[in-house]
């Protein structure tokens, strides 16, 4: 009979139930409302490691003003239920106050790699994002980490960040999930509207039009650009904010490709902002 999930919101309940986990503990960081793609990574970690800890915190740091921190879809029981279900040992549920106290002045900052594409668009996401999961290293103390490749360029700084600053822990990076007609899954998924979301489509059209290409020998990074920019400007309900052929590593935009490259891309399809990535060779 396995011990019932623990669910934990403050620091010491924290500390308390990590010192009672075998080892080794892997841990999936989220923000909540989960779907497949999240429960994806907690089966990885289920499969490897002895115990497995996930975090739900809708982090206010990195929504900017104008962003979607109070609409930001929230179902705590519902996620609870999922996880009881897949076998998760603990849950940290940690609150505003619990993260940043009164006065908190302090930042984890990751310099080149979050001035491009997401971190251009979003001035200080990323400053919150290094934070809050900083916080969480700190607090669950796992010995892997499961990140989604969807967000490929938050896999690259949080990567760097734990290299960077010695965490005793693997980052694990697990494949993006799709629904099947390609859209990547993601929370922000449910605001848009039957017409929105069969548009939303067109990022994997475009992503797929450019590995093709690609495949086929096209090492032009900017004709990798044009082509998908043009399926995007020919669907008539998405705007793209950004379309990028990309280094892997560095994440700096290519004039030809050689090597690992990310093909990603930010589109508004209506109101919603989407964001998706291929990994080339």
């Amino acid at each position: 009979m396995s011990n019932p999930m623990m669910i934990v919101s403050t620091l010491d309940e924290l500390r308390s139930a990590r010192a009672i986990l075998n080892e080794p503990v892997g841990l999936v960081p989220t923000m909540g409302f989960l779907h497949e793609g999240h429960l994806s990574l907690v089966r990885r970690a289920r499969e490897e490691c002895a115990s497995v800890a996930v975090s739900i915190f809708v982090n206010p740091t990195q929504f900017s003003p104008e962003e979607d921190l109070d609409s930001y879809p929230r179902d705590l029981e519902r996620d609870l239920g999922l996880l009881e279900r897949l076998g998760v040992n603990l849950v940290w549920t940690p609150t505003p106050g619990i993260m940043y106290p009164s006065g908190y002045q302090t930042w984890v900052q990751v310099d080149a790699l979050t001035k491009p594409l997401e971190g251009a668009q979003r001035p200080g996401h990323f400053r919150g994002v290094t934070t809050v999961v900083t916080k969480l290293f700190n607090g669950v103390q796992p010995d892997r980490a499961y990140f989604g490749q969807k967000d490929a360029q938050q896999v690259a700084v949080i990567h760097r960040m734990a290299l960077d600053l010695n965490f005793p822990l693997e980052v694990v990076v697990c494949p993006t999930v799709r629904e099947e007609d390609g859209l990547a899954m993601s929370s922000r998924n449910k605001y848009l509207g039957p017409d929105e979301r069969q548009a939303a489509t067109v990022l994997y059209r475009a992503l797929s039009a450019a590995g093709d290409a690609h495949a086929g020998g096209e090492r032009d990074a900017e004709k990798l650009r044009t082509l998908m920019r043009e399926i995007i400007a020919a669907e008539p309900l998405a705007v793209a904010q950004y379309v990028s052929c990309a280094d892997y590593d560095t994440l700096e935009e290519l004039k030809t490709i050689r090597g690992k490259s990310l093909l990603s891309m930010a589109v508004f399809v209506g109101s919603t902002r989407l964001i998706d990535n291929f990994i080339l060779g």
